[in-house]
């Protein structure tokens, strides 16, 4: 049977038309499924039954299933662990701002690009998740939560880039405003650097934040934090984002996870603000949600903001990302880490 989930809204119109049926039909199940989030084809009131009962009978309306959700202590952040149709898991993360929602999306099973503080890539890649698959992680969230869901960042387990027809896809049916209706400049993608998909993205003309992980400034370092950086040297990488700057005019953000005695000298802060020199810039920094299964640790906060307060006498806009979530494994796979390897129950 055809999984409605995961088409678009044209889709769905041309879908009802095959079966005879008026377009409208089409309009009305992208609304009950993406603004109402209703998955039975019985509870769609708009409908006759006998069109209830057509569209059952030759249309499945699939979901994931959420078999784990963890609160941090602060209750500012919300952690689900979601099982596939065919076993395998991904994560999803819930945080809560003074003035909005926003949700941590994963793209993949698995990563292919191993960066060396990630537990997103210790297991592998195991598949590109399905459109639908990333779109239900949103409308299951929000169906939990009572606000409404404003800001979407594409940062959870896997590469955005690395599955850039099925994310865009998604995003599509996300940013419709008959369903769900999150506004372009309210998604943001983060990348390893995929250079190519950074300058395809860019062609795409949508204003879509791009956030880059980039971590460090110079090749050397970087290569041994992201294995994908001997392919795609920082010259090249920027050339891509300032590319990418100049067709989509919005501020490109930078993604910097600080390693205590690894890339947290101060004068890696002198090299990255001499890198972003330039450039509408902001850089997120962030302290090392430390894994046992990684030797690494986080920079005191003195180091921090030692570090934030020289890029920032250069000229450089940098916030210091709020740690969250650490007693609930919120960091991309912990979770689905931990119950893979029987250390935490599902």
């Amino acid at each position: 049977m055809i999984n409605l989930k995961g088409l678009e809204q044209h889709e769905l119109e041309s879908l009802v038309k095959e079966e005879g049926e008026s377009s409208y039909r089409g309009k009305q199940l992208f609304t009950w499924i993406y603004q109402k989030g209703v998955f039975n084809f019985q509870e769609m009131t708009n409908l006759s039954m006998s069109l209830r009962e057509k569209f059952s009978s030759i249309w499945d309306i699939q979901e994931i299933r959420v078999i784990k959700t963890q609160i941090s202590e602060e209750r500012d952040t919300t952690k689900f662990l979601f099982q596939l149709s065919d076993g395998e898991m991904i994560e999803a993360v819930l945080m809560y701002f003074e003035d909005r929602l926003a949700v941590c999306l994963s793209t993949q099973v698995g990563c292919a690009f191993k960066c060396s503080f990630c537990a997103s890539g210790l297991k592998g890649w195991k598949r590109n998740l399905e459109p639908w698959e990333i779109v239900d992680q949103f409308l299951q969230i929000q169906k939990r939560e009572k606000d409404r869901i404003s800001n979407i960042v594409f940062m959870g387990i896997g590469e955005p880039l690395s599955n850039y027809d099925h994310t865009l896809k998604a995003i599509k049916i996300l940013h419709d405003p008959i369903g769900t209706g999150i506004g372009m400049r309210h998604i943001t993608i983060s990348t390893v650097g995929i250079v190519p998909m950074i300058k395809k993205l860019a062609e795409e003309g949508s204003p879509i934040r791009l956030a880059v992980s980039l971590h460090a400034p110079i090749d050397e370092l970087r290569e041994k934090l992201l294995p994908i950086a001997k392919k795609y040297k920082i010259a090249e990488l920027m050339d891509a984002c300032r590319y990418y700057q100049s067709k989509i005019r919005r501020r490109m953000s930078f993604e910097y996870t600080l390693i205590k005695g690894i890339n947290d000298d101060l004068e890696l802060a002198k090299k990255l603000a001499s890198l972003l020199k330039g450039m509408i810039a902001h850089v997120n920094l962030i302290p090392l949600n430390p894994m046992s299964e990684f030797p690494y640790h986080a920079p005191d906060s003195k180091q921090v903001k030692a570090f934030q307060m020289t890029l920032e006498k250069f000229g450089i806009p940098v916030t210091v990302r709020q740690e969250r979530g650490q007693d609930i494994q919120a960091a991309c796979g912990q979770l689905r880490l931990q119950v893979e390897k029987g250390k935490i129950c599902a």
